[in-house]
């Protein structure tokens, strides 16, 4: 029997995402992982998110990008703690990183642990990182085609954040048309149209996810 190198990967894959999911729920930590192209607006989400919500639940985030820790000092900016992934050209995350990481984190005393993946719409959604939830990002200076182009990542999503909904009155963008092709290829995920930067809409993102969070607590 022939094994292909793709194969082996994803196998080593699934494994440490099992090993991450039996973590999250001895610990009855709610974890995230999120994906995104780059520049949807990723980061200014989750610092927004622990701004907020800070004094209500604990959220630590690894941070994935190719270089740099830029991202990690802004949710640290922010008030949260980070751990920060560089995958060297990597355009994923794998769950081995992460297991890794949420050492560092000192995870177990979190309530809430979001990933923050490379900015990549493709290969990220085919890794499993033991997340209890997966979010997509897609922001409207991107274009309303993206459902239909990546359908396979916006199925797997529970949660869809259609970000910077404040620019939609400037950007030729049809938000009815992504409704209804997110709702084609995943009729079951959550979708919420916010901005992060003016606040709009957070509300009810941050209303899930402390209903989520409450679940998972209550398992600890």
């Amino acid at each position: 029997m022939k094994i292909s190198l793709n194969q082996k990967i994803l196998s080593r894959n699934e494994e440490c995402a099992k090993k991450n999911r039996i973590f999250f729920d001895e610990h009855g930590v709610f974890c995230l992982n999120v994906i995104s192209s780059p520049g949807s607006g990723k980061t200014t989400t989750i610092s927004r998110t622990i701004k907020d919500l800070g004094d209500k639940i604990r959220i630590g985030v690894v941070e994935g990008d190719i270089k740099t820790d830029t991202d990690a000092q802004k949710i640290r900016d922010a008030g949260g703690e980070a751990v920060q992934i560089e995958t060297h050209g990597a355009c994923h995350l794998s769950a081995e990183q992460v297991y890794n990481a949420l050492k560092a984190l000192d995870a177990e005393k979190m309530d809430v642990v979001i990933i923050e993946n490379v900015g990549n719409l493709v290969c990220p959604s085919a890794f499993d990182l033991g997340e209890s939830k997966r979010v997509i990002l897609l922001s409207v200076p991107e274009g309303d085609d993206k459902p239909i182009k990546y359908p396979g990542t916006f199925a797997e999503a529970d949660v869809v954040l259609i970000n910077k909904i404040d620019l939609k009155d400037y950007i030729d963008f049809n938000l009815e048309r992504v409704l209804a092709d997110i709702r084609v290829v995943n009729p079951d995920a959550a979708i919420f149209q916010v901005s992060a930067t003016t606040g709009e809409g957070m509300d009810q993102w941050y209303d899930w996810l402390i209903n989520k969070n409450g679940a998972a607590q209550s398992a600890r």
